[in-house]
């Protein structure tokens, strides 16, 4: 008998990547589309389960694995002579972008970087991937931008531009105050390292623009997805603000910091993962037993890894000198991008 093949999503805008897509999964047998949940799997136990690179879930193949379900996760690649199209595509295109903290993460609190000062380094995204909203992308403060300036980032000097919607998402009264570094992540092309000394706003900026740095960064950082964290998640309790630790933290990311600028792959892991084993022993809520175990999947192909969204809803973030199965790779937005 013909295997059954199943595939589910929202379709919202059917263009010519789903019908791409569509077509290569119906090469595996008879294709079922459902439109929702992809926990009709229960219901429908098809032989075969076909995902895209961005859809793809390590919970998604385990729940597979353990329902005896062949795993495939295929590429976005359009059809010969046709465009390659997404569901973000077809929408007013929308060029604000995201950014990713390479290390440091937690400096810009001034609760933090008063016990040490330290760098945070962040690198500016491309919107070419719908991340999910709490991953660690700075999707909150992206929304913020995006309220202020619509589809485009505003012309002008972008460090007073971060200013503006830095004092924009935290106004008076605020409880908890969304960092600086995701606003200048935002806003500032490239990479950049943002020095903390228990301040809000950090105490210098060194931004890089290098191609062959960028270009390395972007050759060996690949992106796993995580489920959702819990809803009533709470990363602050627990917390171990020490002197040790924050030091450990700024240690690691100023190393990681002069490893890139180096384009030494191996000091790029070892500090990547030292600050993110930092960030861990400051907050000890950021990890849990699950993620744990996907980590594991995928350490062992790894110099270094982190998670970009404390205890999940976000991506395992690997930083590796080959490909690694089952991942994505980003964009990042130079200098003279519009």
């Amino acid at each position: 008998m013909e295997k059954k093949v199943f595939v589910s999503g929202c379709f919202d805008l059917l263009h010519s990547g789903h019908v791409a897509f569509l077509e290569r999964a119906s090469a595996y047998g008879a294709l079922y589309v459902f439109l929702g949940s992809d926990q009709t799997l229960r219901a429908m136990q098809p032989d075969v389960f076909v995902v895209n690179e961005d859809g793809n879930l390590p919970q998604k193949k385990e729940l597979c694995t353990a329902l005896g379900i062949e795993y495939i996760i295929l590429k976005r690649t359009p059809n010969a002579g046709l465009p390659t199209r997404s569901t973000t595509s077809l929408r007013p295109y929308n060029t604000i972008p995201f950014r990713i903290d390479l290390c440091g993460g937690w400096l810009d609190q001034p609760f933090v970087s008063q016990w040490a000062s330290g760098p945070v380094v962040t690198i500016s995204i491309e919107p070419t991937i719908e991340f999910n909203l709490r991953s660690g992308m700075a999707t909150s403060s992206r929304n913020k931008a995006i309220e202020l300036w619509n589809s485009q980032l505003p012309s002008g000097d972008p460090i007073k531009q971060a200013k503006i919607l830095f004092a924009y998402e935290n106004p008076p009264g605020k409880k908890e105050i969304a960092g600086s570094q995701d606003h200048l992540g935002i806003l500032l092309p490239g990479l950049n390292r943002l020095d903390y000394a228990g301040d809000y706003w950090p105490s210098s900026i060194t931004s890089v623009d290098d191609e062959t740095v960028l270009q390395f960064i972007e050759d060996h950082l690949f992106l796993i997805p995580l489920e959702p964290r819990v809803s009533d998640y709470d990363v602050l309790s627990n917390k171990q603000i020490e002197v040790e630790n924050v030091t450990r933290l700024a240690v690691a990311a100023s190393q990681t910091w002069d490893a890139i600028l180096a384009k030494d792959l191996v000091g790029f892991g070892a500090g990547f993962l030292a600050s993110f084993e930092a960030q861990i022993a400051l907050f000890p809520n950021m990890i849990n037993d699950k993620i744990r175990s996907i980590i594991t999947q995928y350490e062992s192909q790894a110099l270094g890894y982190k998670i970009s969204g404390a205890g999940g809803g976000g991506y395992l973030i690997l930083v590796a000198n080959q490909p690694v199965a089952n991942s994505f790779q980003i964009k990042i937005r130079r200098k003279d991008a519009l």
